[in-house]
């Protein structure tokens, strides 16, 4: 078995990349891969679910460095999959798609209750189990989205995998609905290695309530609210790395600034944290991540996560008009909230178990 070497407390979330105009804006990206790596760090996380992510690696990264200065980590969705062949095809795609002849980290991806019986269905374990014999992967893991029993189930059926990337922030710490702090207890039981990923929850937490930011401030008025969120994660023991979705330059060098040389919490930082969580815990805000698995399959087309930041300006900030005048633009674009017809599939995949088709409704209410 290949060891996992020290990815650094710091990943690269390819997920939200800048872009220009519709497209990946591929030179800021290259320019970000680049501070990336001269800072040391050298883990890069994307999936074949991410549109453009996979091939914008192959022309930012691998085109442009030494390969085993790097580990690529991606994903396979069954549940896009119509058939076991073209589950397994996902991963032949984005070998192709990165031009590379093999994946450091590979993940079944967003298991929970409502999809993974399917990747057992189609016997994806046994795929990648023997995919790795064959040297197209060098670690099996998966992400889950769900609480710590069937966490603790997966782990049980399926020893073999190697690490866990898990939803964890200080916001969703203690969240039932999210059970960060569960899962994560239940996959150090079982000695996991642990991938963050939200850790500043969508950007919500590099945006936090107007209360909480003012605690930080007060104590470094240096640092930036997102440097409290990665910096929580990155203190728990076990931690493989902590992604970032960082969409330009600036984000970049914010998080190098301060996982460079990273220092763990101290006992007065953690205080901060906790009065940060109270503060969270009395918001309404609506808790979306804008991962947008939702839109994927909406036969209307609405656009949830934009509906949704809009209402949280309101929700999070008392910014009503602003949040009104968000979503006049988006009903200029196309469809609003109302034009949902409740068919649910943005429910059967939304990662956060947001109900969805209530908060449209309020949404629209509200907004009109």
């Amino acid at each position: 078995m290949i060891e996992m070497e020290d990815a650094g407390k710091l990943g690269f979330g390819l997920m939200r990349l800048p872009r220009r105009g519709l497209s990946i804006d591929i030179p800021q990206t290259s320019e970000m891969v680049d501070h990336f790596l001269e800072a040391g760090f050298n883990y890069f996380d994307t999936a074949h679910v991410y549109p453009g992510s996979e091939e914008a690696t192959r022309k930012a990264l691998v085109e442009r460095h030494p390969r085993e200065s790097f580990t690529l980590a991606t994903k396979l969705f069954a549940v896009t999959a119509l058939s076991k062949k073209s589950a397994e095809q996902q991963l032949y795609t984005s070998l192709q798609r990165m031009g590379t002849e093999y994946i450091d980290y590979y993940l079944l991806h967003t298991l929970m209750k409502s999809n993974y019986q399917k990747y057992e269905r189609f016997k994806l374990w046994d795929f990648v189990n023997e995919q790795k014999k064959e040297g197209r992967i060098r670690h099996v893991g998966f992400s889950f989205h769900d609480g710590p029993e069937l966490l603790e189930q997966i782990l049980k059926d399926h020893p073999e995998a190697e690490f866990v990337q898990l939803q964890i922030n200080y916001a969703d710490w203690e969240n039932p609905s999210v059970t960060s702090r569960a899962n994560y207890e239940v996959a150090r039981k079982y000695g996991k290695k642990i991938v963050v990923m939200e850790p500043v929850k969508g950007g919500r937490l590099a945006k936090p309530p107007a209360e909480a930011l003012k605690l930080f401030k007060e104590y470094a008025p240096e640092r930036s609210a997102a440097s409290w969120a990665i910096r929580f994660v990155a203190s728990l023991e076990g931690i493989l790395t902590v992604l970032s979705g960082m969409s330009n330059t600036a984000q970049m060098l914010d998080n190098l600034s301060y996982m460079r040389d990273f220092q763990p919490l101290n006992a007065e930082e953690r205080a901060i944290i906790k009065k940060a969580q109270d503060i969270l815990g009395r918001s309404s805000g609506i808790p979306c991540t804008s991962c947008s698995y939702c839109t994927k399959g909406c036969p209307k087309q609405v656009p949830i996560p934009e509906i949704f930041a809009a209402m949280n300006l309101s929700l999070s900030h008392g910014q009503m008009q602003e949040a009104k005048d968000e979503y006049a633009k988006i009903l200029e674009r196309g469809a609003g909230a109302d034009a949902c017809i409740a068919c649910g599939q943005c429910e059967n995949v939304c990662p956060q178990h947001i109900g969805i088709i209530a908060k449209l409704k309020d949404c629209a209410e509200a907004l009109k």
